[in-house]
């Protein structure tokens, strides 16, 4: 893993979220996307060479509605970016973590995704993520 690329925040609503964190962070938000098969919309913050990821879910029923549910807004995930996304995957199979998903997948800001489950990652989930080229 090369460094954290971002960091993922589950907020209820962007109106409210990205003014307060374009405040606390003193910079204006980069870039929102829809990510339509995570049911969610994104917003982007630079932070030196990381970055802060709102998440804001499009389905009630989605999974960071329900995460907002159970847990509250706050700290959803940590993304750490690799260099080859299926020789990581494979790496940490073997290792004895639990991946989320068989393949990675398209997510938000160009990249190709894919989550450990925080059981395998003392409660932490995991994102790993590579630049598509």
């Amino acid at each position: 893993m090369q460094k954290v690329e971002h960091i993922g925040i589950a907020v209820k609503n962007f109106a409210e979220a990205i003014p307060l964190y374009e405040q606390l962070l003193q910079t204006n938000c980069y870039k929102t996307e829809a990510v339509q098969t995570e049911n969610v919309n994104t917003a982007f913050f630079k932070v030196g060479d990381s970055k802060i990821e709102l998440l804001e879910s499009t389905d009630a029923e989605g999974t960071i509605a329900r995460f907002i549910e159970k847990k509250g807004e706050g700290i959803h995930h940590i993304a750490f970016e690799v260099n080859n996304i299926y020789a990581e995957m494979e790496r940490l199979k073997a290792a004895g973590f639990v991946l989320l998903n068989e393949q990675p997948k398209k997510g938000a800001d160009n990249k190709l995704i894919c989550f450990i489950h925080p059981k395998s990652t003392n409660g932490v989930l995991i994102e790993i993520c590579q630049e598509i080229i």
